[in-house]
């Protein structure tokens, strides 16, 4: 890593030092979104995918990769670049009608994904040990709810980051078992396409858990938020002399952070097509069966391993889509925001975290199934991001807010990740029509 990253502001330098050493000691914005990524919704929809149609999605984590980065890029810039959050920005330049539209699908969608991880990681305990499953249900809320309100989040994530460990498991797991390599890297290079309305729905279910509103939510808010607590640095915008190594270390962060999410994913992916899938396994309606796919290397250990990267994430994962949430809803009706306030000082700002996921919480109290919960969440967040991705490409390239046009199409890979993007979008907005037309023809 560069040892002047933010280093030219000058005076910032010592702002610089704890920035680089939260960076590689407790993950910075971009390492913790593509860690929170990796959720319990992905690791299902991934689970989901493999089992399902074995190793022909493997192309999309391709696909997926350079958008992801893209658009989180973009993100990070905004919030680094304004000092707002999406939100903020929203607000400044379109009609409340338009903002508070955003900020409802933004609720909705993570208000339901908090309550699938929650569901999962109660499940996967309860595999482990037994007992009630509401009871785990309960705690895990308790403790996702209140651990952000009374103890720094730098500091918890740094706890939690050795959990999500265990995800690397996955990628051990293919040096175990007879991965079919020739059939793997064909998935990987070759996209193939059905009329099948399942394997188009897992198509959008991978997008939205990859590419997730609240991911673009929680990074330009954690950058936003850095700025305002930190006396050294300013928003790019006022202070343009700090851009160009606050931009190299934001291009740094999120680069890493979206390779090390992809790169579990599509492990994923194959050890779950190379274990379950081969053995018929085509359908995990529990956590038991999606556990399955770690006793190559896990053996009797394989729930247990399971267990802690499912929790682990999930503990990760669910107080960034509080987090996200509280964030945009806060900036959209001018409260005070951020993870570093006091709690009575942001009172609306913990309220909304709390209640989100309080919220998430009952939602469990009904007959489905958890694994499905998760699969049927991704792709809620596929369908949703779409018209949160136009919003933020109007935002950042939109004549009236030149002053944040901070990514051009030459900086994230010219007319290709425009066209991806576009691809992205009119796929999102196209699935429902397509998912009808399979549906009609079959």
């Amino acid at each position: 890593m560069s040892e002047n990253l933010e280093a030219s502001a000058g005076p910032g330098t010592a702002a610089v030092k704890r920035s680089r050493s939260r960076l590689l000691a407790i993950l910075g914005p971009g390492l913790i979104t593509g860690a929170s990524d990796d959720d319990p919704s992905g690791i299902a929809t991934y689970s989901q995918a493999g089992a399902r149609y074995g190793y022909a999605l493997g192309w999309s984590l391709v696909f997926t990769y350079p958008l992801m980065t893209a658009v989180q890029m973009i993100s990070a810039r905004i919030g680094r670049t304004t000092g707002r959050g999406i939100a903020g920005n929203l607000r400044r330049y379109y009609p409340n009608s338009l903002v508070l539209a955003v900020v409802a699908l933004l609720l909705v969608a993570n208000v339901i994904n908090i309550g699938a991880d929650l569901g999962a990681m109660a499940d996967a305990a309860k595999l482990v040990i037994g007992g009630p499953t509401q009871l785990y249900l309960l705690a895990f809320a308790a403790i996702c709810a209140l651990v952000p309100v009374f103890m720094a989040y730098a500091r918890y994530v740094a706890i939690l980051k050795w959990l999500t460990l265990a995800l690397l498991a996955y990628i051990a797991t293919l040096a175990l078992v007879d991965v079919d390599w020739g059939a793997a890297l064909a998935g990987i290079a070759v996209p193939r396409f059905t009329w099948d309305k399942g394997y188009w729905a897992m198509i959008v279910a991978i997008f939205g858990t990859t590419i997730s509103p609240y991911l673009f939510f929680w990074q330009a808010g954690q950058e936003a938020e850095d700025t305002r607590e930190d006396a050294e640095r300013q928003p790019l915008k006022t202070a343009p002399h700090q851009g160009p190594d606050a931009l190299q270390r934001i291009g740094l962060d999120t680069f890493v952070g979206m390779a090390a999410s992809n790169i579990v994913a599509l492990a994923i992916i194959l050890a779950t097509a190379a274990t379950l899938h081969v053995a018929g396994t085509t359908e995990i309606e529990t956590s038991a069966q999606a556990a399955e796919a770690l006793r190559p290397i896990a053996g009797p250990y394989a729930a247990i391993l399971f267990a802690l990267g499912i929790v682990g994430t999930g503990l990760l994962a669910v107080p960034v889509l509080g987090g996200s949430a509280a964030y945009a809803i806060g900036e959209a009706l001018r409260w005070p925001v951020g993870l570093a306030r006091k709690p009575k000082r942001a009172k609306a700002f913990y309220g909304t975290l709390v209640a989100a996921t309080l919220i998430g919480a009952l939602l469990n109290f009904t007959p489905i199934s958890p694994m499905k919960a998760l699969y049927w969440a991704a792709v809620l967040n596929g369908v949703v991001a779409a018209p949160v991705l136009v919003i933020m490409m109007l935002l950042s390239a939109d004549s009236p807010v030149e002053e944040i046009v901070i990514i051009k199409p030459s900086q994230w890979g010219g007319s290709e990740m425009a066209n991806a993007f576009c691809a992205y979008v009119i796929a999102n907005c196209a699935t429902p029509m397509l998912l009808n037309c399979a549906g009609s023809i079959s």
